[in-house]
């Protein structure tokens, strides 16, 4: 049977296509359900790691937020790998698909995020590191959904160095107040 795309599927299901055609098209997916599972559970736990970090020293963007900016940058991810593989494996269509533009997308929704994590007041910011950590959650969360496992694993490892090490070398060294 001939692959039909979103369009074909919705026009078949109304026309008596039945509901059995509309169900078995929409539960297909080009990645295997395991993959897609497993993409998203390590951006959610490699998203809780950071945000637990965050957690444990009382910042209002901790592990939640994390999780979720993680796991939706990866569920966008994997949407736009389906989305690609539907298109491109369409008949008669030549469409032009750029995966690349969900980095793009992502990388503008999570900033904004970020950016209401920061916060302006008499002179000082805070909440710029949480607001890094945020983003940098978003992208873990796209190599994620790319399958970039390794990738994804080894920035949320250095994060984490990065957020407790050089924010305790900061304490000692600097004098910063990591509290304030």
């Amino acid at each position: 049977m001939e692959r039909l795309t979103w369009h074909s599927r919705c026009r078949i299901s109304f026309l008596g296509g039945g509901i059995e055609s509309v169900i078995g098209d929409t539960l297909h997916t080009a990645l295997p359900e395991w993959i897609i599972v497993s993409r998203l559970l390590l951006a959610i736990l490699l998203g809780g790691i950071i945000g637990f970090e965050r957690e444990i020293r009382n910042r209002p963007a901790g592990l939640r937020t994390h999780i979720l900016v993680s796991m939706a940058a990866a569920l966008f991810t994997l949407i736009t790998i389906e989305i690609y593989h539907e298109v491109g494996a369409a008949p008669g269509i030549a469409a032009r698909v750029d995966p690349v533009r969900i980095v793009d997308a992502v990388t503008a929704g999570v900033a904004f995020i970020a950016a209401g994590a920061i916060i302006q007041a008499h002179g000082d910011v805070k909440g710029l590191t949480t607001g890094a950590a945020i983003w940098l959650a978003g992208a873990i969360g796209v190599a994620c959904g790319i399958g970039f496992y390794f990738v994804a694993t080894l920035t949320a490892i250095f994060a984490v160095i990065v957020l407790r090490v050089v924010g305790w070398g900061e304490q000692k060294w600097l004098g910063k107040d990591l509290d304030s």
